[in-house]
Parts: C-alpha cells; structure tokens; sequence
C-alpha cells in the first residue's frame, strides 16, 4: 500500500536578497580589487625597486584597505552575514595590530623582505576570498575558485602567520624606547599566536571538508 503522507519539506537555508545582497556583492568586488591592488603593487615594487621600497609604495593602501575589513566584524554581529564572530574578529584584530600597531609606528620593520612575504600571502588570500564570495552571492562560483579557496590556505596561512610573528618580534627593540611595558604587551601577543594560529588552521580545515565533499559530490553527479 502506497505512502501518500507528504513527507516534510528539507529546511533549506535562504541567502541575502535585495539591498542586502548588493551590498555585500559590491563589497566583495570593491575588497578584491583593493586586495588585487596591492598584490599587484607588492610584486611589481620588489621586480622594479626591491623589497625595501614596498611600504613607501603600497603600506598607506594596504592599510587602508585592511582597516576597511573591519567592517566584518559589524556583519557578523548585526547577522549580515554567518561568519563565526570569534574567528573573524580574531582575524581582523590580528591584522589591525600589524598595520596599526607595528608598521605604522615603526615603519622601519617594514624595510625587510618579509614585510613583502606577508603582504603576498594576505593579498593572494583575500582576492580569492572575495573573489569566491562575490561570485558565490551571485549564483556561481567556478570550481577551479572553490578548489583555490579551500586548499591555498595551506602555504598561505602559514606564510602569512610566520611573517606576521617575526614583523611583531622586530617591532620589540623599538618600541622599547617608548614604554618598558610595550614590549612585554608584543611577547604577550606573540604567545598569543600559537593558540591563535591553531584555531583558525582548524577552522579552515573544518570548512574545507565539507567543501570539498560537497564539490567532488556535485562533481560525480555530472558524470554520472
């Protein structure tokens, strides 16, 4: 005998619509170009001057340009978006230091090729980043960008990460000559790191799971 009771409907889960959804798929246009800038600055200054000319050339745009992520944190708390807040927050507050807190007072750590290094690895990230958020807002996201999304993070983070700690360690003799406290605040912030470093590894690695079994799902369906 047949089951004609209708089964109930799969809760599917709704993404951000009218104005919402212009914003967001304008920011992340807007945060990929500004990322693109300075990845394309960063490689062109150290091919035609050297990694020593590269804050004088991009570190005002770079700053800016990560102080205007901020605004993430705000998405997440008014529920714009649903990124996890401690992460993001951790994130953006870890790249507030760097361009506020370190090479900003002391541009001279910033005349180092691993200034360079970490520039290369936030701005590669972030432009496939939004790139994959803007494209994924509006409806299709070649997999070719999921795959770079999901796996680059890899070499990245680590690059990323490495050259943040050793840019906040060189920042040590300096700011001592302004505060004896200042440098104990810096190996405070760099024991802070490890914990830190941890979570948002994990974190990826979590998100790139699922990602990744969803993508080769959909990738088996069509050969099917």
């Amino acid at each position: 005998m047949a089951n004609n009771q209708k089964q109930p409907a799969r809760a599917t889960k709704k993404g951000p619509s009218g104005l919402k959804l212009i914003y967001l798929i304008l920011y992340n246009l807007f945060s990929a170009v500004a990322w693109g800038t300075v990845l394309w600055r960063t490689v062109a200054i150290n091919v035609q001057s050297g990694p020593y000319a590269v804050f004088p050339g991009i570190g005002e745009w770079t700053r800016w340009t990560q102080t205007v992520a901020g605004l993430e944190i705000l998405h997440s708390l008014l529920g714009v978006v649903r990124a996890p807040i401690f992460t993001t927050l951790m994130q953006v507050a870890s790249r507030y230091l760097l361009v506020w807190g370190i090479v900003y007072p002391f541009p001279q750590v910033a005349a180092s090729p691993v200034y360079s290094t970490m520039l290369l690895a936030w701005s590669i990230t972030e432009v496939i980043r939004y790139s994959y958020f803007a494209l994924s807002l509006a409806g299709s996201v070649p997999n070719a960008l999921v795959w770079l999304r999901y796996n680059t993070f890899y070499v990245l983070y680590p690059l990323g990460i490495s050259s943040e700690a050793w840019l906040v360690y060189k920042a040590i003799g300096p700011a001592a000559g302004l505060n004896e406290l200042f440098p104990i605040a810096l190996y405070a912030i760099l024991a802070i790191y490890v914990p830190g470093s941890y979570i948002l590894y994990s974190h990826m690695m979590k998100q790139r799971t699922k990602v990744m079994k969803t993508l080769k799902e959909n990738d088996s369906r069509k050969t099917q």
